[in-house]
């Protein structure tokens, strides 16, 4: 599989999550879609979101209930999808979005993988937990990013590699079936043990894995988290999309 065959897959994924046609992330113009739970999409709420929007960096594409359409689409007129997402043009979006109780939650930045297996450059003892010996981790604050908070069907987390020093475990990645092929990376490392290559060692592993098991791994971080961008980057994946979504104000 070639890097571009990989982000045709990753675009008719996203295609499929914002209501959309895998092209339209490669038009001159941004492109804005109605609202609808199109089957095989990414399933983070048992509804679309009210608002989605995602750019590989040229245009952008959102996807909006129809009260929001016609907003966007003065907003989006003139500028280039991707400016849209810097803080200047994304206030403008917050400010209309709470007329309805909304708010956007953290613009993601996503990583796609580049082609092939990775070399795993540190020599850690690791444990693998298949799908059904995941649950005894469920809920803990030391997990939380490489594990769901609870089992969801709708993306389960299916596959985990974990470090060990002596018995305990000191890391974690895991990953989550968040559409059918297309599983999202996770990691955790207790603080003690940062910075000893460990969590490029557990991403590297899994990304391999993943790829072996005929799925696409894939990786998102907040646009601060430098330490996580850093593992990415490590690990054999590269820059590819921003995306984001609306939700309700707590």
């Amino acid at each position: 599989m070639t890097f571009d065959e990989i982000l045709l897959k990753i675009k008719t994924q996203l295609a499929r999550d914002l209501n959309c046609a895998p092209g339209d992330f490669d038009r001159a113009e941004n492109v804005i879609t109605p609202v609808r739970a199109v089957e095989g999409r990414r399933t983070f709420s048992p509804e679309p979101p009210f608002f989605q929007a995602a750019t590989f960096g040229g245009n952008a594409v959102f996807c909006a209930d129809e009260r929001l359409r016609p907003w966007l689409a003065e907003w989006a007129r003139v500028k280039k999808g991707f400016w849209l997402f810097e803080q200047p043009n994304w206030l403008a979006l917050e400010r209309e979005l709470e007329k309805y109780g909304l708010r956007t939650s953290s613009a993601h930045h996503m990583f796609a993988p580049l082609p092939g297996p990775v070399e795993v450059r540190a020599d850690v003892p690791v444990r693998w937990l298949e799908q059904e010996e995941i649950a005894p981790f469920y809920g803990r604050a030391e997990f939380s990013n490489a594990l769901c908070d609870r089992f969801h069907p709708e993306r389960p987390d299916v596959l985990a590699v974990a470090a060990l020093d002596g018995e305990g475990i000191v890391g974690m990645a895991g990953c989550s079936a968040d559409a059918p092929g297309f599983w999202q990376i996770g990691i955790d490392v207790l603080p003690k043990y940062r910075r000893r290559g460990i969590a490029t060692a557990l991403v590297s592993l899994l990304r391999n894995e993943v790829f072996r098991r005929g799925a696409l791994p894939y990786y998102g971080t907040s646009p601060a988290n430098i330490a996580s961008m850093r593992t990415a980057l490590s690990s054999g994946f590269v820059p590819a999309w921003v995306e984001a979504e609306s939700s309700e104000i707590e």
